[in-house]
């Protein structure tokens, strides 16, 4: 006899897998890395010539930098925990508006030393207050779209997937060295790229305000809630909403406050620090160098082109180690952070001895194709070091290391190159050589990072 009531047993759906970023979002977010990695390097194109012009002191500009990547230090890990509870997206358009301020004060501040107004040491001091914009506002944008990337990609496929984020920044320095010298202008002169990369910012800002997805959390109970601001210690779990940041190899891992050195990341932030340390000691030397092997000191204004060129010769490496050579090998965190830190060291080696345009611009492809390398490595060896509950933590730590290799190793690697060559090529040659010492024996396999479970 059947049952008068039976039971009806509902079906539970199945909780789709994680989409893949659509072809759509991933322009958008390449083209925010680009706007800003493109007027950057532009910049570095034209600053050793604008100091020349100043007649200010190599070290004095490279110092310039220094309050804005303290600054970066500092709100970089802020801006990334705060994109957690109010999206990636506010974030990305905060360090947006943060690079078009920045660049639109310090282009007119510079101009306004170029044209007499201003001291050259009113416009130096006006120029670095204005470029601590970028290093408090702008520093939201990276950490933000590393993390939206990062928390909607497979553990085994993110070293590419940020490897392509990654290499934005590589097309950035081709097409902003390339661009820069066109963009010296009559009336704007040697300021013009300040002002039309903010333009170009402004127009990257309207794009992503239109066509990127509101992800900002639209009701208080579908997310984690916290004891303090930036505490990073849940109270509550997450209501299980948002499927995209589960990840099916992965456990679920209560998130906690992390730190620089604690053991899972200590490795890849020493790594971090010491091989940033030596890239942005090459950068910083880069330009000067090119002025005095060229003997362009007297005529400045010719500077801009035979710089942006090296600039350039080592943004194309740049690029054929993050689109080609890392996913044509299938590089790991560990060999890509290994094998590129040799190859940079060697380039640098070479740099230090180049004495005419060719050499010099292969030189600093070489040394620039090992940071290609090493650079995403890095950076994809602390994303797999945390869960993906940890991964917007992860990656304001990771921008916070990047800016602090530039508090003061460039006006160090300028001022020792200043006083001899070796000094400051030996410097940069060491630090990678114990990056590579240390690395041999503190980072874990690339098997371990990609199979581990959390």
């Amino acid at each position: 006899m059947a049952d008068k009531n039976p039971v009806v047993i509902a079906e539970v759906p199945v909780a789709a897998k994680p989409r893949p970023i659509s072809r759509e979002r991933m322009i958008l977010l390449f083209a925010v890395m680009l706007t800003t990695a493109a007027g950057n390097t532009a910049m570095q194109s034209v600053m050793p010539s604008i100091g020349t012009a100043l007649q200010i002191d190599d070290v004095w500009i490279s110092l310039a930098y220094s309050w804005s990547a303290l600054l970066w230090v500092i709100c970089a890990p802020i801006w990334a925990e705060r994109s957690d509870r109010r999206g990636r997206k506010a974030m990305m358009a905060l360090g947006l508006i943060g690079f078009i301020a920045s660049f639109s004060l310090c282009g007119l501040m510079l101009w306004l030393g170029l044209s007499g107004y201003l001291t050259a040491f009113w416009a130096l001091i006006m120029f670095a207050a204005a470029r601590s914009l970028y290093g408090g506002f702008g520093s939201a944008a990276p950490p933000a779209v590393q993390a939206y990337v990062a928390s909607r990609t497979p553990r085994a496929e993110r070293t590419q997937a940020l490897s392509l984020i990654a290499s934005s920044f590589g097309l950035g320095t081709v097409i902003g060295p390339a661009l820069a010298p066109l963009m010296v202008l009559p009336f704007l002169g040697l300021t013009g790229p300040f002002l039309i990369f903010a333009a170009i910012g402004v127009a990257t800002l309207i794009a992503l305000r239109w066509r990127l997805p509101n992800d900002e959390p639209q009701f208080p109970a579908r997310g984690t809630a916290y004891d303090a601001p930036y505490s990073g210690s849940p109270t509550a779990e997450p209501s299980g909403g948002d499927d995209e940041d589960e990840d099916e190899d992965e456990e679920a891992v209560e998130p906690h406050k992390l730190r620089w050195f604690e053991t899972r990341l200590r490795p890849w932030v020493i790594v971090g620090l010491l091989g940033g340390h030596a890239q942005a000691m090459v950068l910083g030397i880069s330009g000067f160098l090119v002025l005095d092997r060229l003997g362009l000191r007297a005529t400045p204004a010719e500077g801009t082109g035979p710089v942006g060129l090296v600039l350039m010769a080592g943004a194309i490496a740049t690029l054929l180690a993050q689109w080609g050579l890392i996913p044509r090998f299938n590089l790991g965190p560990r060999a890509a952070t290994l094998s590129g830190i040799a190859v940079a060291a060697f380039g640098v080696v070479i740099l230090g001895v180049a004495d005419d345009l060719h050499l010099i611009a292969l030189s600093f492809a070489i040394a620039s194709l090992g940071f290609g390398l090493f650079r995403p490595g890095s950076t994809s060896g602390t994303s797999l070091a945390v869960t993906r509950a940890e991964q917007g933590q992860a990656s304001g730590i990771t921008a916070s290391v990047a800016g602090a290799s530039y508090i003061y190793a460039p006006a160090l690697g300028v001022w020792l190159y200043g006083h001899s060559d070796w000094l400051g090529f030996g410097l940069i040659v060491a630090l990678c050589a114990i990056v590579f010492v240390y690395g041999w024996t503190a980072l874990q396999s690339d098997e371990k990072l990609v199979s581990k479970q959390r």
